[in-house]
């Protein structure tokens, strides 16, 4: 498969499950080398954390051209409600947006709006570098954007969980993305961080179902590896398989920890 198939080919791979469930890496370090890295292993998509993490504009544009040159689709997740900086990443390249906090309807249609080409939303002209991109001529990408990219909504509170059908039905909003990490605050009223708890695993089982009776995909946050393979096999289409600094730590106290049992033997 090109490059170019690799990744114009991510929003029609999502959408329908071929090939399984897909592994993303997940960057909140505002370095586009990191993405060129990461993007050199077998993740098939990277993300760009834009809401805790500290990407600005400028580096996340170039972040997303790293994952270009090495292959890999990137999408990004915006700061809560700036839906005029979805547009911009799309503008930039990005196969696809999630949106954190999207709680309602009109949060949705909001998001939908500005991450798709009339008649399905309201997202204004100016695509440049997705033109330069994909090497299509403008009426080409006009035609085919709102196709090639995927607006996913965050499901994280329990406005959102109990609005989650509504949610799904809005027009354009392609699939939703599930927190859990503050699913389980908001569920426990502030009381505790759990994420990996058969509790949470009784909502997510329930969000995939949802998703499959609406034609949706489902993705989500996953603590590490071995999370995110429980977290396939329960049907999810999309999964991190925990985030950068995470894999950074580990990887240098596996590094330390063989350093000093080479020097004690």
């Amino acid at each position: 498969m090109s490059v170019a198939t690799a990744i114009e080919g991510f929003a029609k791979r999502i959408r329908s499950g071929e090939g399984g469930g897909m592994i993303s890496a997940w960057i909140g370090i505002p370095d586009p080398l990191f993405v060129n890295h990461l993007a050199q292993e077998a993740f098939d998509a990277v993300v760009l954390d834009m809401q805790h993490g500290v990407w600005d504009m400028a580096a996340a544009a170039n972040g997303i051209g790293q994952g270009r040159l090495a292959g890999k689709p990137v999408l990004a997740r915006i700061p809560v409600g700036e839906f005029s900086l979805a547009s911009r990443l799309l503008d930039a390249g990005a196969s696809g947006i999630i949106a954190p906090m999207i709680n309602s309807v009109a949060d949705a249609e909001g998001f939908a709006r500005a991450t798709k080409y009339p008649p399905d939303g309201e997202r204004s002209w100016g695509p440049t570098l997705a033109i330069n991109h994909t090497g299509l001529s403008a009426a080409d990408y006009l035609a085919t954007a709102n196709e090639q990219t995927v607006a996913i909504a965050m499901i994280e509170t329990r406005a959102a969980l109990d609005a989650a059908d509504e949610i799904l039905r809005v027009k354009g909003i392609d699939g939703i993305f599930i927190g859990p990490s503050d699913l389980s605050i908001a569920l426990s009223n502030g009381a505790r961080l759990a994420p990996d708890t058969a509790e949470i695993d009784g909502v997510l089982k329930h969000l995939v179902a949802r998703c499959r009776a609406h034609g949706k995909f489902a993705c989500v946050f996953g603590s590490n590896g071995e999370r995110a393979g429980e977290l396939l096999k329960m049907g999810f289409d999309f999964v991190i398989a925990g985030a950068d600094t995470q894999q950074l730590r580990l990887g240098a106290a596996s590094a330390i920890s063989a350093a000093r049992k080479g020097q004690a033997s």
